[in-house]
C-alpha cells in the first residue's frame, strides 16, 4: 500500500509539472505572437495538450491562469480567459470522441479533428468578436482594423457583422495552428506517462472502460443520478454565488462612488461660498461682468470646479419663490474623464432667471431662509446629478444667496455598467475554472468512489452463497483502494472489513452446514445400514436405489419436467433420504423380513406395514429434530415409495401426482433394483428383462416420466449395475 502511495505521489508530480509546462508555453507563444503583433494568438497550444493528457479540470486551469499571466504583457487577454476554459472543454470532448480511434490517419479521425478545429474556431472568434466589439471598443487585432477601415465600415451593425466573421476565419486558422503544433508534443509524450498523467487525478484504483460501463448501468437504475444533482448543485451554487459577489461588489462601488461625487459637489459649494463676497451679490445682478473683481471671483470658481472630479456645473444664485436669478453659473465641463454630464456649454450670464424643479419644491423653505440643507437628488429627462448648495453671507452676517454645484451621476452610472461588463467576463472564466474543479473534486472524491463501491457491493449481494463468487466479490472490494482521506474512504474500509467478516462467517456457516451434512448423512446411512443387515439378501440395495434416484432427479430436472417442484434444495433432499426409504422394515419380524419363500397373505400384510411404520419414523424424527427438513421427503418415500401410478398401490391407494414425487422417482429405482438383484425367493433378472417390465409399467405403475428419463440414461445405470452386481 505504501509502496502504491508513492507511485500514486509521483503521478500527482507528473501532472502538475503538465500543468506548469503547459501554462509555460502558453504564456510564452502569446507573449511571441503579442510583441510581434501577429494576427495570431497561439496561446492555447498548452491548453489543448493539457486538456488532451490530464483530463478536464487541469486544462481548464491551464486556460484560466493563462490568460491571467498574460494579462501582464497584454491589458486585455484576462477577458477572455472564458475561451481558454470552453477550448479545454471541447478538447476534452474531442479525445473522449476519439478514444477508440486507434488510426489517426483513418477518415472519421480526420473528419473529427477539422470539426473540432472548426468548432473551436467558431465559438472562440464569435465569443472574442462580443468581447471586444462591446468592451474594449474596437478590434485587439490591428491588422482586423485595417480591413474594416478599408472597406469603410465604423462601429455600426454591418460592420459587426463584418468583424465578427473576420474574427471567427482568424481564430479557426488560429486554432488549426495551435493543433497542428500540439498534436506532435501529446505524441511525443510516452504513452505510459500520458496514462500516468490522466490517473494521478483518481483517489482509488483506476476505473477501467468495462467497469464504467458497468457503472454507468448501475446508476441507470437510480432514479436520481447523484453526479447530475451534485453537478446541478455546483452550477446554482457557483453562478448565484458569483452573482451576489459581481453585485454586492458593483452596488457597493455605485455607492462609494456616489458618495465621492456627493461629497465633491458639498466641498465645491463650500469653497465657492468662501471666495464669493456677499456683499458684491447686488453689484453683480446689477452690472454683471463690468463690476470690478467678478472676472477674478469667476477665475477661482472655474479652479475650484477643475480641483472637484466629477463636478459639472458650479453656479452662485439667489432663490425666491418662483424661480433663481443667477449670478455666477461657469460653462459646462466637457472632460469626460471627469464624468461630468455635458447639456450646454454656455452658463447663464448674470442675473438671467430660471424656473425651479420640482425636485426643489419641498426645500423651498429652507432654501428662502438660507438654511443649509442635504444634497438633493434629480434625474431628469437630460440628466441625473446630485447638488450641493452652501449658503452665502454679507458682512453683516445676513444670508443673500448659495453657490451650487452639481455632480454628475449618469456618466458614472455608465461607467459602473461598464465595470459590470468586466467583471462579467473576468469571472466568466473563474466560474467556469470553479465549475470545473468542483466537478472534479465531486467526481474523482465522491461519485466515483460511492459507484466503485456500489457496485462492487452489487457483485457481493449477487454472490449469494457460491463461496468463491463472495471471496472475489471481497478481492474486488479491497483493490478499489480508495484513498479519499475523508468519511468516504472510511465508509470504504468499514464497507471492506463488513464484506470480509461476512464472508468468513459464511464460509464458517458453511463448513458448520456441511459437517452438520456429513454428521446427518452418516446417521442416515446407519440406520439404514442396521434396516438393511437385517435383510438377508437386499446387498447395497441402497446405494443403489441412491443413486438411481440421482439419475432419475437429474433427469427430469434437465428435461425441465416438474419445474416448479424439482429445485436444487429438492434434488438434494430426495437423494440424501433416498437411503432411508425402507427405515420402516426395522419393525418387520425376522421370520416374515427373511422368509426363503412365497410370503402367505397374512405375511404379506405384515410386510406392507413397514410403509407406515417408516412414516411414524420419519414423523418422529421430524418432529424432534423441529421443522420441515429434508427428512419431509426421507418420510415421503419411506410412506408411498410402493404407491402406484394407477391408484392400485399401498398403504394409502394414491394415484397419479397425488403420490409424493420423491416416491414416484423412488418407486422405479426400487422395483429395478429389486428386479436386478438376487433373492432367496429368485434369482436376478437380466437387464433387458428389468427394463421390459420397467416399461410395462409406465402409466399403470409408474410415473411415465420418471420412466421415460430413466430409460433415456441406461449408460449410468448400466455403469452402477456393473459397479453393485460384478455378475451384471
Amino acid at each position: 500500500m505504501k509502496s502504491f502511495s508513492r507511485f500514486r505521489n509521483k503521478n500527482t508530480i507528473l501532472s502538475f509539472c503538465a500543468i506548469a509546462i503547459g501554462i509555460l508555453v502558453n504564456v510564452i507563444f502569446g507573449f511571441i505572437s503579442h510583441k510581434l503583433d501577429l494576427p495570431v494568438y497561439w496561446d492555447t497550444i498548452g491548453t489543448i495538450v493539457v486538456a488532451s493528457v490530464a483530463g478536464l479540470f487541469p486544462g481548464v486551469l491551464v486556460g484560466v491562469v493563462t490568460n491571467v499571466i498574460c494579462s501582464i504583457f497584454n491589458e486585455y487577454s484576462i477577458y477572455f480567459s472564458i475561451i481558454s476554459a470552453i477550448i479545454a472543454i471541447l478538447t476534452v470532448w474531442f479525445v473522449k470522441k476519439n478514444d477508440n480511434v486507434n488510426n489517426k490517419r483513418s477518415p472519421r479521425f480526420i473528419r473529427n479533428a477539422a470539426f473540432f478545429v472548426a468548432a473551436v474556431g467558431a465559438i472562440s472568434g464569435a465569443l472574442s468578436g462580443v468581447i471586444q466589439w462591446f468592451l474594449l471598443g474596437r478590434p485587439e487585432n490591428a491588422s482586423i482594423s485595417a480591413i474594416l477601415e478599408s472597406m469603410g465600415y465604423g462601429r455600426e451593425g454591418m460592420g459587426f457583422i463584418i468583424f465578427i466573421i473576420l474574427n471567427i476565419l482568424l481564430n479557426i486558422f488560429d486554432k488549426a495552428m495551435c493543433y497542428s503544433l500540439a498534436t506532435p508534443i501529446i505524441h511525443f509524450i510516452p504513452p505510459e506517462i500520458r496514462k500516468r498523467i490522466y490517473d494521478s487525478s483518481w483517489k482509488q484504483k483506476p476505473l477501467s472502460d468495462s467497469e464504467r460501463e458497468s457503472i454507468d448501468e448501475w446508476s441507470q437504475n437510480t432514479k436520481r443520478s447523484a453526479r447530475r444533482r451534485m453537478t446541478f448543485v455546483l452550477v446554482v451554487l457557483t453562478f448565484a454565488a458569483a452573482l451576489i459577489t459581481a453585485s454586492i461588489g458593483i452596488t457597493q462601488y455605485f455607492r462609494m462612488a456616489k458618495t465621492d461625487r456627493t461629497s465633491n459637489a458639498v466641498n465645491a459649494a463650500k469653497f465657492a461660498a468662501n471666495v464669493v463676497d456677499g456683499d458684491k451679490i447686488e453689484n453683480y445682478l446689477a452690472t454683471g461682468e463690468d463690476t470690478p473683481g467678478y472676472k477674478e471671483t469667476e477665475e477661482m470658481l472655474y479652479q475650484i470646479r477643475e480641483n472637484a472630479p466629477g463636478v459639472g456645473y458650479l453656479y452662485v444664485l439667489k432663490v425666491d419663490r418662483d424661480k433663481v436669478t443667477f449670478v455666477f453659473d461657469l460653462d459646462a465641463r466637457t472632460d469626460y474623464e471627469s464624468y461630468a454630464y455635458v447639456e450646454d456649454t454656455e452658463g447663464y450670464a448674470p442675473g438671467e432667471t430660471e424656473v425651479i424643479d420640482d425636485e426643489f419644491e419641498e426645500h423651498m423653505d429652507d432654501l428662502i431662509s438660507g438654511k443649509e440643507i442635504e444634497p438633493i437628488e434629480s434625474k431628469g429627462a437630460w440628466n441625473w446629478v446630485v447638488t450641493a448648495y452652501s449658503p452665502i453671507y454679507d458682512s453683516a452676517g445676513h444670508f443673500v444667496c448659495y453657490a451650487g454645484a452639481d455632480a454628475s451621476l449618469d456618466y458614472m452610472a455608465d461607467y459602473v455598467q461598464e465595470f459590470a461588463r468586466q467583471v462579467l467576463f473576468v469571472m466568466a472564466g473563474i466560474i467556469v475554472l470553479i465549475l470545473a474543479y468542483g466537478i472534479w473534486t465531486t467526481n474523482y472524491y465522491t461519485v466515483y468512489p460511492i459507484e466503485g463501491i456500489g457496485i462492487r457491493v452489487q457483485k457481493l449481494t449477487k454472490a449469494g452463497d457460491d463461496q468463491d463468487k463472495l471471496d472475489e466479490a471481497v478481492r474486488q472490494m479491497r483493490n478499489l483502494d480508495i484513498r479519499t482521506e475523508d468519511e468516504v474512504e472510511k465508509l470504504y474500509h468499514d464497507i471492506c472489513d463488513m464484506a470480509s467478516n461476512q464472508t468468513e462467517q459464511l464460509r464458517s456457516i458453511r463448513r458448520l452446514s456441511e459437517n452438520t451434512a456429513q454428521m446427518q448423512d452418516g446417521l442416515i446411512i446407519t440406520m439404514a445400514d442396521l434396516v438393511e443387515n437385517r435383510d438377508s439378501d437386499t446387498g447395497a440395495h441402497i446405494q443403489k436405489t441412491a443413486a438411481y434416484v440421482k439419475i432419475i432427479v437429474s433427469g427430469l430436472k434437465e428435461k425441465g419436467y416438474y419445474a416448479e417442484k424439482i429445485t436444487s434444495k429438492f434434488a438434494s433432499d430426495v437423494v440424501r433420504s433416498a437411503p432411508l426409504h425402507d427405515v420402516g422394515k426395522i419393525n418387520i419380524p425376522d421370520n416374515v423380513l427373511n422368509k426363503p419363500g412365497k410370503l402367505t397373505d397374512e405375511e404379506y400384510e405384515i410386510m406392507k406395514t413397514h410403509t407406515t411404520a417408516g412414516r411414524k419414523i420419519m414423523e418422529k424424527a421430524i418432529s424432534t429434530v423441529g421443522g420441515e427438513n429434508y427428512l419431509k421427503e426421507a418420510r415421503n418415500m419411506a410412506a408411498y415409495h410402493h404407491e402406484r401410478w394407477d391408484g392400485k398401490g399401498y398403504p394409502e391407494g394414491l394415484h397419479g401426482e397425488v403420490i409424493p414425487l420423491s416416491a414416484r422417482i423412488m418407486a422405479v429405482a426400487d422395483v429395478f433394483d429389486a428386479l436386478t438383484s438376487p433373492r432367496v425367493y429368485k434369482p436376478a433378472f437380466s437387464i433387458e428383462k428389468a427394463l421390459s417390465i420397467i416399461e410395462e409399467g409406465k402409466g399403470t405403475q409408474f410415473d411415465p416420466k420418471c420412466v421415460e428419463v430413466f430409460m433415456e440414461s441406461l449408460d449410468e445405470v448400466k455403469v452402477i449395475l456393473k459397479k453393485y452386481n460384478k455378475d451384471a
